[in-house]
């Protein structure tokens, strides 16, 4: 978590990078390694190299880097070193060392990596971020075959999801509560992943409408440039999608691009927006960033119409604490919350609809573990707090007999 890798990284005797996918978190470092003169191969697949530079391109310019041939000339030295990597197949990265990416379902292009250690006859898989099970657009995470040290995710260690499979029905019945305020209904959404699981899930259910010529369900307008070229990436590669997506896709159906979603990119486009509904509080859905608003355009809609009664807003994702989407969430009607620098009162209706979640949680880290073809033979616990590794450890121990250990520095959650 420091700023600087240098002390931490030595580029001269670096052989290769691995990326399992294009979230910011795992791939931010990226133009530090490279500015510190790494020139190794960076292994990793193509829908993430896409994904990849389009995140890391923003973050660059967020940063202050807007010089568009700089911009550019990253791109390419970026794309100079990675080496693309299909599912299922085997590369050599070293005389001892080959890799296999495997689909993790966690969002378009994720993976995680199995090492073979070819002297010691040794498989070392690394979880990167494991999806869940059913969840829309992707694959399922693929089934482990075998690991003698699975290096494994835990954010989700201490918790389960609960049942997802009425997520749509939830989804259509909180808007319909909400299109009787008669308001705009805001719901706060990252750009890769969320926001094209919400445009899926709104595909289906203006398709049910059409079928029974039921037309009283509000358009849907995706007011970000990020998650709109995110969507143009995810319908690019559309054979990674699953079977029941691409079936849709192939008998007509655009499950990321259908006649009642509305992309917005300009900014004057956005500005337009939001004045007007402020002035009309119109029935329309808005998809906008970020997904916990720490900032981008839902801040603007959120300025405008949070202390309009007929405003709904409705959070799909976790809200970290002391974020805005936070204080959104559990504010009680009339408190203040502080926008743009300005206090607002909360008269919106506030809505959260769980089920929605990118990680696997307990159960599905355990079944990842059962249901490999041969047995795990030790865990290593990584990306979790010290609760959810506690609780994942003691529970893989219980359950298979196999040696576990953990990585947060505290002993005691």
């Amino acid at each position: 978590q420091e700023d600087d890798l240098t002390p931490y990284v030595d580029v001269d005797s670096l052989a290769a990078v691995f990326i399992t996918h294009a979230h910011l978190d795992h791939v931010g470092r990226l133009p530090q390694l490279l500015a510190l003169g790494y020139r190794g191969p960076i292994y990793c697949t193509a829908a993430t190299l896409a994904l990849m530079q389009l995140v890391l391109g923003d973050s660059l310019q967020l940063a202050g880097i807007r010089d568009e041939s700089a911009l550019a000339a990253f791109n390419a030295l970026l794309a100079r070193h990675v080496v693309v990597c299909e599912y299922g197949q085997t590369v050599d990265v070293l005389p001892s060392l080959s890799v296999t990416f495997e689909e993790a379902g966690h969002i378009l292009g994720s993976s995680y990596l199995c090492f073979d250690i070819k002297p010691l006859h040794k498989r070392v898989v690394f979880s990167g971020d494991l999806g869940c099970r059913n969840s829309p657009l992707i694959n399922d995470p693929t089934p482990l075959k075998r690991a003698d040290l699975l290096v494994l995710e835990s954010t989700y260690g201490d918790r389960s999801h609960g049942d997802r499979s009425q997520r749509t029905q939830q989804l259509e019945s909180i808007i319909k509560r909400a299109v009787v305020d008669g308001g705009a209904i805001l719901i706060p959404a990252f750009s890769i992943g969320r926001t094209q699981e919400l445009l899926y899930e709104f595909e289906q259910i203006w398709h049910q409408h059409a079928c029974s010529k039921d037309t009283d369900f509000p358009e849907i307008v995706i007011d970000s440039p990020m998650a709109n070229k995110v969507t143009d990436i995810y319908q690019h590669h559309e054979a990674l999608w699953d079977a029941t997506s691409r079936s849709r896709q192939a008998h007509g159906r655009h499950p990321l691009d259908f006649s009642h979603a509305h992309p917005v990119d300009e900014h004057s486009l956005h500005l337009a927006l939001v004045n007007r509904l402020k002035s009309t509080a119109e029935p329309v859905i808005v998809i906008a960033g970020s997904g916990m608003c720490t900032g981008g355009r839902i801040i603007n809609y959120l300025d405008a119409l949070i202390e309009d009664p007929r405003t709904d807003i409705l959070f799909v994702g976790y809200q970290a604490q002391g974020t805005l989407g936070e204080q959104i969430q559990r504010a009680a009607a009339g408190d203040v919350v502080t926008i743009n620098q300005q206090k607002r009162k909360v008269n919106a209706q506030v809505y959260s609809l769980t089920g929605y979640s990118a990680h696997a949680d307990q159960d599905e880290l355990l079944a990842f573990i059962g249901n490999a073809e041969f047995p795990v033979q030790a865990v290593r616990l990584v990306h979790g707090s010290a609760p959810a590794q506690h609780t994942l450890a003691e529970k893989i121990r219980q359950q298979f007999s196999i040696p576990v250990t953990i990585t947060v520095a505290t002993e005691k959650p």
